[in-house]
């Protein structure tokens, strides 16, 4: 079996899926392994030193990325070259980056090592234990009670409790105001063919979340952008922008925002819900990462109390990406609209998920684990700022939490495609700004995920683009 020099110490550099790898790749330098030796499964490896299954199947995902082993159906992994030879180029061609890439062949494209412009936790970071209870019960669950279609409006049970956590935010929700999504972005998409007609002008951010300007894009609605500071919306752009366009909503991200890692100022989002209420705007409120952010974030639909905004989170930042649960919490008319839509365009979500999310929520230890996940946040988000400033970047805020850091590369923006693309040939998956920016325009700023971005290969990249 290879030997693994792991340390879990807090000042050690590397995670534990970094520190798999360099082990492996120094058992096979140093001992005489041949093509096909087995490796120890999954399971095995990580029963023999305490680790997550989550931990060792991304470590050897990465080793299968530069070709040092191979994974063949029912024979696990083995060793992919002798000793001594170069590890085989990765078998596969550096795709055509746009946003329609991001949105679909990222997502499922696991040779890529370095995802340091992805938008979710890495595999190791999730909360296994609690997941894997949360399983164990719902397999126990008989089968007559969750064998049908289940409630339009998703799990009761579970509509109860966010209900009740939404209360935290002094935002007063009853269960018949919460409507399950599979997503936040489905519930995005719902609300646009709920409200909206082709043709009709709604406000973005710029930069904004890029699966929404897809969104926006299909469902052929007029998109204007406003300018996202470090404050939140620039309201005096707003206001401009309103008596040009007449638009019908305003879509907002209001903590830890994605891509830019900015939290709206209270005046900001005070002055925000004023122009909405006199002009008549719906205001869409994504705030998925709040359980991220630290406390005193202005929350847009308590303080207007649900008239005209639409608030919408989920848990695949704190849970797991897999877990695709989000809500809609809404004023009570609209939510019966919006789950005549969900029943039309999909049926119901999944009551088997929102199960397993709702005991993870109860039973599975989740405020302690989203703490957990806070502290180790705050620690990459500095590594990360001081890598990014020893590299020459420029950051657009230092939020300290949540998972993003939007930073500017000393490159043209013209370049940044073909940056982006050079990067994939060598294992990095890095996220243009033309990816969150209305018409994908030409950017030099870049979102990179602080979880996954502390690693030494990302910046020995960057710093060779001003070389």
């Amino acid at each position: 079996m290879f030997k693994l020099n792991l340390s879990r110490s807090r000042k050690n550099e590397g995670t534990l899926v970094e520190q798999i790898v360099s082990s492996v790749k120094q058992e096979l330098k140093n001992a005489t392994y041949p093509a096909g030796t087995a490796l120890p499964s999954v399971r095995a490896l990580a029963k023999s030193y305490n680790l997550s299954t989550y931990t060792v199947s991304e470590a050897y995902q990465r080793l299968v990325s530069l070709g040092l082993i191979v994974a063949r159906a029912g024979a696990g992994y083995r060793v992919a070259t002798p000793v001594g030879q170069a590890p085989a180029a990765p078998a596969w061609h550096a795709p055509s980056l746009n946003g329609a890439w991001l949105l679909s062949d990222v997502f499922a494209d696991q040779s890529i090592p370095i995802k340091a412009g992805s938008g979710w936790m890495p595999n190791d970071w999730v909360n296994e234990s609690g997941l894997q209870h949360a399983l164990r019960v719902v397999s126990r669950t008989p089968g007559p009670r969750i064998g049908g279609y289940g409630h339009p409006y998703g799990l009761g049970a579970l509509r109860e409790y966010i209900g009740g956590s939404l209360r935290r935010y002094s935002l007063s929700v009853g269960t018949a105001d919460v409507l399950l999504t599979q997503g936040v972005t489905q519930g995005l998409d719902l609300i646009v063919r709920t409200l909206l007609q082709p043709g009709d002008t709604v406000v973005v951010e710029d930069p904004c979340y890029c699966n929404l300007l897809q969104i926006l894009k299909v469902a052929f609605i007029n998109v204007v952008s406003v300018t996202r500071t470090v404050e939140g919306i620039d309201t005096e752009e707003l206001e401009t922008v309103i008596r040009e366009h007449r638009p019908k909503g305003i879509f907002v991200n209001t903590a830890l925002q994605n891509p830019s890692g900015t939290s709206l100022s209270a005046a900001s989002a005070f002055r925000l819900l004023q122009i909405a209420d006199r002009e008549g705007l719906w205001v869409v409120e994504d705030d998925i990462s709040r359980e991220l952010a630290p406390p005193g974030a202005p929350c847009l639909a308590a303080m207007e109390g649900l008239r005209r905004v639409i608030y919408l989170s989920g848990f695949s930042k704190t849970i797991t990406p897999a877990a695709r649960v989000g809500y809609i919490a809404a004023n009570r008319e609209l939510i019966s609209k919006l789950a005549l839509t969900k029943m039309v365009v999909g049926l119901t979500s999944s009551e088997v998920t929102e199960r397993m999310v709702a005991n993870v929520l109860i039973e599975g230890h989740y405020d302690r684990h989203t703490a957990h996940i806070r502290e180790r946040l705050f620690n990459a988000h500095a590594r990360v700022a001081e890598s990014m400033l020893r590299s020459g970047l420029e950051i657009f805020h230092t939020p300290n939490a949540g998972l993003f850091l939007w930073a500017k590369l000393p490159i043209r923006p013209e370049d940044s495609l073909a940056v982006a693309t050079e990067a994939l040939t060598k294992g990095i998956w890095l996220a243009p700004g033309s990816y969150f920016r209305p018409g994908e325009l030409e950017s030099a700023w870049f979102r990179f995920n602080a979880a996954t971005s502390d690693v030494p290969e990302l910046w020995e990249f960057i710093r060779g683009l001003a070389a």
